[in-house]
This record gives structure tokens, C-alpha cells and sequence, in this order.
């Protein structure tokens, strides 16, 4: 058992540190989707779905309902088009397009004008060893408008085996208004009940629609991409913007939802050990490399792409790219959606604050996370409070960021699974590896990582930000990126939106400046990830001048 989880926790490394998309999962993406897509097909023959069709699940009344209380499209609250029993006779054509009819969009070149009628610990391959070692041992800005749904059969996703983490094939998606012209879309990613927000942002454009990070594309999710698509016109381009398997295993199959769509992805995509084409990787045919900045015309484009602006002044973009380590590579492709003066990352920076995200508390099924890291001793049954809700919430985060955090003493030995208890209400059979050393500990570290929501760096993409010439080439990236006058950010993990200007976006980044490792974050919380680095990492990294991590808080 501690052999396969210690080979699972150093797998989960490779995968910040290389890009682990194992060659099973890019296999499984292509299978899936094969397979899927057959089905569909089938199911389209011989059901003869057409626009007088029943809708399969709820009515079109609860998404239209769930899309008017973001949109406040005064059209969607037609009463006629409500099914008041639940039977499908009245649900309407837009729901049923979206669910039984590949949407149709004009494909048009972003060179062109755009005048139309975006690490985590919790995946690659340390998912395999990390979750299939702890089965063996059990055998048995102001706030966005929400928008709420709840987990039917429209949430579910069949692709999940792709990458089998949590929630699995139930992907309940919550979308949120930012702005009138900026959307997210958050589901659940997670191991162990760490789980934490995996989003996707659409940002309106000209006559229609562009998406940043694909997520599942589920039923549900689908349902409420039309309600913007009905509003604002078709998705014209979809982006692809890391190398991260939790994003690019959700890229092909969005695209391939909206055939008709630029799809984009930045150029280092690959898999390990055996680098697969791209078709292997669920990508689909018409999928194109993303050039590395949106202001630079490249010989290798074609002309109809040699533009100095290949988003007709409504978009810019610079892709990062690090070489951290031999055989490696790490991409990032920062979008700023100027009528919205909004800075669109992927996995760069994050933030937190002590509050659940929405989409951990909006669901019973997913609250149990935070009540399952509530607990104090193995059997115990926490009550559902908030203060419990927001001790949960605090260990996740530094469980998420840490591996070991310094208030936990962790037992990956035979002691936890000797207590292990089947019939557990939360799950795991009550597997509990870690002590929380004290409640002060415990909050000493969070509020230190936290502080009060300031956006940070996740340490282990700090480590990888490092390297690619002594963080050099990440310096360069940020100075690019600060020459847009952005006032907010979407990450597309934790929280977001974040209030954020380009002066404080170049200080996260700080530490390359000084010429040192540092992390604002308790030195103890960030000893195992230096000692890692130091000694079973140093192979697959190169060297840094600015040298490990070092916290710049005695926390002790």
C-alpha cells in the first residue's frame, strides 16, 4: 500500500513537472470519443429525432429557467413554453437542438473580420497509481450573478474514463455572469475528495461567441452555452490554452460539439512515455496551432493568417512556453478580451479566501467533500454547519497546494487502513491519512496562503515558472502581458473573477526579479516540495539560479 501511494504522490510531481499525459488516458480520449460518437450516431438513426421529438431528461422549463436568472432574457419566461407536468409536450426547439443536433456556426477565419452571421495535484497518471492503490486497500469587482443547477442525467458525462477522477461521469456545471459580455462555467476536478473548480470562460465577441478552456461537455452544459448562443450568436472560436491533461482532455470533445468553430491549441501538446499524434489525443481534424502572439505575423502561417492583429483588435494573446525539464514542455496562452478589460489565465496564478467555492456547496452530493476533510478522527460524523464547511474547505486548499502540509502529520502506512470503516457515510471508507496537528496550526497556515484573498502562484507551477532559463523566459511573458490595462482576471481554477491590475500582476512574479525562490507562504508548508526537488525531482528538472522554494513566513 505506502509503496503505490509514495509512487502515486511522485507521479502527481511528474505531472506538474512533465506533462504525464499517460498514454493510456490520450488512448482512452480517442477511444471514448469514438465509441461515443458512434453511439450517437446510432441513436440518431433509429430514434428519428427531429424538432417535434421529446426531449430526453427535464423539460426545456428548467434550463430556461436556470438561463433566465442569468441572462434576465425576458423571452425565456414565455409561460407557454413551460411544461408544468413535467412531460416534455411543451419543451421547446432550442433545448432540443442543442441536445439531439450538432450546432450549426459559419466558420470564418479570426484573420478575417470577425463580423459572423482556458496544477494541479489532482491528475496524470498519479491518478492511476494514486487512486487504484487506496481502492486495492478498501476492496469494499462585484459578485457574479449565480446561476444554479442541480445534478440530473443531463450532467452526466461518458468521456470520464478518459481520465478517471471526481466527480466522475457526474459533472454538474454552474454557470456565472461576470460581466455582460464574460461567462464561466465551473464543474468539479478532484482525488481523495480534494476537489476543487475546473472552469471555462466565454467571452462575447462580434456576432458570436469565444471560449477559453473547454470543459465536459455535458448536456447540461451544453443547454446553457445555447442560452448564450441564442443571445449573442454562434461560437466562432474555441481555445485550447495548455498542455494540462484536466484541459485537453475536455478540449476535443467540445470542439467537436461545434464542428464549425476555430478550434485553437498552443503547439507543445504531447503525451508520455509515447508521444502520440495528435489524433490520439482527441483532437479533431480541423484542430490549428495557436501562434505564440497575437500582435507578430509568422512565416510559418499561412497568408490568409498574416495579420497583425489576427483577432481584429477585439482580442490579444501571448502564449508562455518553459522547458522546466528534460522532455517537457509547459504552455500558457493569455487571452485579454478588451471590451471588457478582462485577462483570461489557465493555471498561472490562483487565489482563495475561507469561503467553499459554489460549485462544492450547491450540491449535497459534493458538500460531502468538505465535510469529509472536516473531521477530526476517522468515524466521525461532522455536522453540515458552515464553520465545518469552511475547516473542510481550508484542508483541501492546503492539501491541494501542499501534498503535506506542516499542520497535518501524515500515515501512509497500515495504521489508517486498519480503521477503515465500510459503511462510512462520506466515502473512502473513512481513510484518513493525515492528523491535523492543531485547529491554530492549521489556521496559521491558511491565512498565510490565503492572505485575504491575494492572488498567488500554485507552488508547484512556481517550481516549473523557475526554470525555462532561470525564470527568463516567464519574466518575459509577464512584461508583455502588463502592456494590457486589464482590471480583472479568471483563472480557471478556485476563485474567480479577480480584482487585479497589471502593476499587481507583474509583483506576483516578483521573486525572479530578486533572484530567489520565494513564496509568501509558511516555510514549513513548502519543506516536502523543496526536499523533492532537491532529491527525487532533481532528475527530471534542470537547474534553477533562483533555487528552491523557500517560504518567506516562520510559521512554526
Amino acid at each position: 500500500m505506502f509503496i503505490f501511494v509514495i509512487s502515486g504522490i511522485y507521479l502527481q510531481f511528474l505531472y506538474h513537472v512533465i506533462d504525464v499525459d499517460a498514454a493510456f488516458g490520450s488512448i482512452n480520449t480517442r477511444i471514448f470519443s469514438f465509441t461515443y460518437q458512434q453511439r450517437q450516431r446510432q441513436r440518431q438513426r433509429h430514434s428519428n429525432y427531429n424538432k417535434n421529438k421529446h426531449l430526453h431528461g427535464p423539460c426545456s422549463y428548467h434550463y430556461r429557467t436556470y438561463l433566465s436568472s442569468v441572462l434576465k432574457d425576458d423571452d425565456n419566461n414565455n409561460e407557454n413554453d413551460y411544461d408544468d407536468d413535467g412531460d416534455g409536450d411543451n419543451c421547446d426547439d432550442k433545448a432540443e437542438k442543442i441536445i439531439m443536433v450538432t450546432p450549426t456556426t459559419t466558420k470564418v477565419s479570426p484573420t478575417k473580420t470577425i463580423d459572423r452571421t482556458r496544477r494541479s495535484v489532482l491528475l496524470g497518471a498519479s491518478t492511476k497509481a494514486t487512486t487504484a492503490a487506496i481502492l486495492t486497500s478498501l476492496l469494499s469587482l462585484k459578485s457574479p450573478e449565480i446561476a444554479n443547477a442541480e445534478i440530473t442525467k443531463d450532467s452526466n458525462w461518458e468521456l470520464w474514463g478518459a481520465l478517471p477522477v471526481a466527480p466522475y461521469s457526474r459533472r454538474r456545471t454552474i454557470m456565472k455572469k461576470i460581466t455582460d459580455s464574460v461567462y464561466t462555467f465551473d464543474q468539479l476536478i478532484g482525488i481523495y475528495y480534494v476537489h476543487v473548480p475546473i472552469r471555462m470562460t466565454i467571452c462575447v465577441i462580434d456576432n458570436g461567441l469565444f471560449v477559453y478552456a473547454p470543459v465536459a461537455p455535458t448536456k447540461e452544459c451544453l443547454q446553457l452555452v445555447q442560452g448564450l448562443i441564442d443571445k449573442y450568436g454562434p461560437i466562432q472560436t474555441i481555445v485550447l490554452p495548455s498542455v494540462a491533461v484536466e484541459h485537453k482532455v475536455n478540449g476535443g470533445p467540445f470542439a467537436r460539439k461545434f464542428p464549425n468553430a476555430e478550434f485553437y491549441i498552443v503547439d507543445k501538446q504531447y503525451s508520455f512515455p509515447l508521444n502520440l499524434p495528435s489524433q490520439f489525443l482527441g483532437l479533431p481534424s480541423w484542430t490549428k496551432i495557436l501562434p505564440v502572439s497575437s500582435s507578430l505575423s509568422s512565416s510559418s502561417l499561412s497568408s490568409d493568417n498574416q495579420n497583425q492583429n489576427m483577432w481584429n483588435g477585439q482580442l490579444e494573446h501571448e502564449v508562455l512556453t518553459v522547458k522546466p525539464g528534460i522532455g517537457s514542455e509547459f504552455q500558457e496562452a493569455a487571452f485579454y478580451h478588451k471590451s471588457s478589460n478582462t485577462l483570461l489565465l489557465c493555471d498561472t496564478i490562483i487565489a482563495v479566501d475561507e469561503n467553499p467555492p459554489s460549485i462544492l456547496v450547491e450540491e449535497e452530493e459534493y458538500v460531502k467533500a468538505l465535510l469529509f476533510h472536516a473531521r477530526d478522527s476517522p468515524n466521525e460524523m461532522v455536522d453540515d454547519t458552515e464553520a465545518n464547511r469552511r475547516k473542510g474547505w481550508r484542508r483541501i486548499v492546503l492539501l491541494f497546494n501542499f501534498f503535506f502540509p506542516s499542520a497535518a502529520k501524515a500515515d501512509l502506512g497500515l495504521k489508517p487502513l486498519m480503521r477503515l470503516n465500510p459503511s462510512y457515510k462520506y466515502g473512502w471508507a473513512g481513510w484518513m491519512p493525515f492528523d491535523w496537528i492543531s485547529e491554530e496550526k492549521e489556521l496559521n497556515s491558511f491565512d498565510t496562503f490565503k492572505l485575504d484573498g491575494k492572488p498567488t502562484i500554485f507552488p508547484i507551477i512556481q517550481i516549473i515558472l523557475s526554470r525555462g532559463n532561470s525564470g527568463q523566459d516567464t519574466l518575459t511573458w509577464v512584461n508583455k502581458v502588463q502592456q494590457w490595462p486589464f482590471t480583472r482576471v479568471i483563472p480557471q481554477h478556485l476563485n474567480a473573477p479577480l480584482a487585479l491590475q497589471p502593476k499587481e500582476f507583474v509583483d506576483i512574479f516578483s521573486f525572479i526579479n530578486e533572484g530567489k525562490n520565494k513564496v509568501r507562504f509558511c516555510d514549513d508548508d513548502v519543506k516536502f516540495l523543496r526536499e523533492a526537488e532537491e532529491s527525487f525531482l532533481n532528475f527530471s528538472v534542470y537547474k534553477s539560479k533562483l533555487g528552491p522554494l523557500q517560504g518567506t513566513i516562520n510559521c512554526k
